[in-house]
């Protein structure tokens, strides 16, 4: 299965304690260049780099066509991580873009690439009983402290999914 991903998933299952789900799930997860600069050259996210350095199953890539992001960017006002994201994705012929910025989603949609966020992947170790509903709860209550921007109604599907 080939998997690319964005920043903010990342990030949001670092702050759930749920980072080493995207491995058990996939494998490996590929990067775009500046998702990994994102991930560990901004402060905001200091206390990241290092477990993101480290990180054996996130594979950073190059995009291989710099136009199309440079485009991407121009003609959506996407920023670069998630351009180069959707492009790195279009490229390797993706199963799965993770992605939760709407924007992002609507633009990926149109390219015909699937589509998964934090939520959905939650959901998805929960199905295949990685996770326990406790688990869950715990996960949302960490994104929530943490300030991860979830809507309530994602929140509140996640919570029907456990049932």
């Amino acid at each position: 299965m080939i998997v690319v991903s964005d920043t903010t998933p990342i990030i949001s299952l670092m702050k759930a304690g749920q980072l080493e789900l995207l491995q058990k799930l996939f494998g490996v997860v590929y990067i775009p260049e500046a998702v990994y600069q994102e991930l560990t050259e901004n402060e905001v996210f200091s206390e990241e780099v290092r477990i993101v350095q480290e990180c054996e199953y996130l594979y950073v890539e190059e995009v291989d066509n710099e136009k199309s992001v440079t485009i991407l960017r121009n003609f959506t006002g996407l920023d670069g991580g998630e351009s180069e994201a959707i492009i790195l994705a279009d490229e390797k012929h993706s199963d799965v873009l993770l992605m939760d910025e709407h924007k992002g989603r609507q633009v990926a949609k149109k390219m015909s690439i699937t589509i998964t966020g934090t939520i959905g992947i939650l959901t998805q170790a929960f199905d295949e009983r990685m996770l326990t509903k406790e688990d869950l709860e715990e996960c949302i209550e960490r994104l929530k402290e943490s300030g991860i921007r979830i809507s309530e109604k994602l929140y509140q599907r996640l919570r029907n999914n456990m049932d």
